[in-house]
């Protein structure tokens, strides 16, 4: 999209790292996610001597994977040639239909979705590894009893079709966050992820809603627990070139999901101020970075799950203010609307 506002939300500070768990199948997970890294690269460094990946790494390529697997594709996480063939087709006609409307001179519906034409679509059938279906795990009694809590105007079957104060609208709805793990999951447009680094710090800094993550890799204690934010603390640290990022702290107070991701579960999956998510950034050449992030939440989930995709360098790739008119015209709408049709309906009997 051309026009983007810069809504600065920046987290500071972090949280002590994580003791590591015993549950097998998390140890299990943790070892296919760092599978088939092993390149022998290794990484440049910074003057100060850490890794460096620094560097403009959009996810673009991935705006035509699902977050979950078509059930078809059953636990196999590659598309093959003729099915990546038709992945590709499918790109390349939403980046037809873009660039028609610059040659017309007539923004419509195609602008919904950014172009992508120096990208290749990525060659999986799904962002989610684990569970190894790549379907999202259930919630549990209390995860279902939550989703209530989660009102999106994505979904109106969670809000009931009913929107009467902002507390009907979700984070995102409102422009205040998108969220983890959301933020690192590709969308339509907004899809620019920077990483800068300074002494002592890894930044990620994110086109979407213009939020930067400030990590800490110095090995500074944690922050109390009683100190919540939206994007949650975080403390890094180094695996030889692998930047490793573990993150608590959140507030609770948003979905582990969107529904604004395709191929996501139709409601913003609930979260609690115990949930914990685990990212792993390993360069595997100068213009690719394999990520990985595992979510644990076993207050609302039956299992951990963990999307792996490769983060691919554009240093031509551009940020653009991020103009979010939603907060300022669509949540009003909706309330009234909402109102109105109600009031209607009062007035028919129905």
């Amino acid at each position: 999209m051309s026009q983007r506002i810069i809504f600065a939300a920046v987290t500071l500070g972090g949280v002590a790292l994580a003791s590591c768990t015993n549950d097998t199948s998390m140890e299990a997970d943790e070892a296919v996610a760092a599978a088939g890294n092993d390149t022998g690269y290794v990484a440049p460094r910074t003057p100060w001597g850490d890794p460096d990946l620094r560097g403009t790494w959009p996810i673009m390529h991935l705006i035509s994977t699902p977050f979950q697997r078509p059930e078809e594709f059953g636990s196999r996480a590659e598309l093959t040639e003729e099915e990546y063939a038709q992945t590709q087709e499918r790109l390349d006609a939403r980046n037809e239909r873009y660039e028609n409307e610059i040659d017309s001179n007539k923004m419509g519906m195609g602008h919904w979705a950014e172009s992508s034409l120096r990208t290749e679509a990525a060659r999986l059938t799904s962002l989610l590894v684990y569970p190894e279906n790549g379907q999202f795990p259930e919630l549990t009694e209390r995860g279902q009893d939550l989703v209530g809590n989660f009102a999106s105007s994505w979904s109106t079957e969670q809000s009931g079709g009913v929107f009467d104060s902002v507390a009907d609208f979700d984070t995102w709805d409102r422009c205040v966050t998108r969220g983890m793990p959301s933020s690192m999951l590709p969308f339509n447009y907004n899809n620019g992820i920077q990483i800068l680094q300074a002494p002592g710090h890894v930044i990620i800094r994110l086109e979407m809603i213009h939020e930067a993550r400030v990590v800490p890799v110095d090995g500074r204690p944690g922050l109390s627990s009683s100190i919540q934010n939206w994007m949650g603390e975080s403390r890094g640290y180094w695996e030889g070139d692998t930047l490793v990022v573990e993150t608590t702290n959140f507030n609770g107070k948003v979905g582990q999901t969107n529904v604004g991701v395709p191929g996501s579960p139709r409601q913003d999956t609930p979260s609690t101020t115990n949930i914990r998510m685990t990212e792993r950034f390993e360069p595997v050449s100068d213009d690719q970075i394999n990520y990985s992030i595992t979510v644990e939440d076993p207050e609302v989930l039956t299992s951990h799950w963990t999307v792996r995709y490769p983060m691919i360098r554009d240093a031509e790739y551009e940020f653009f203010e991020y103009a979010c008119h939603e907060d300022n015209s669509a949540v009003r709408n909706f309330i009234e609307t909402s109102r109105y049709e109600r009031a209607q309906a009062a007035d028919s009997g129905e």
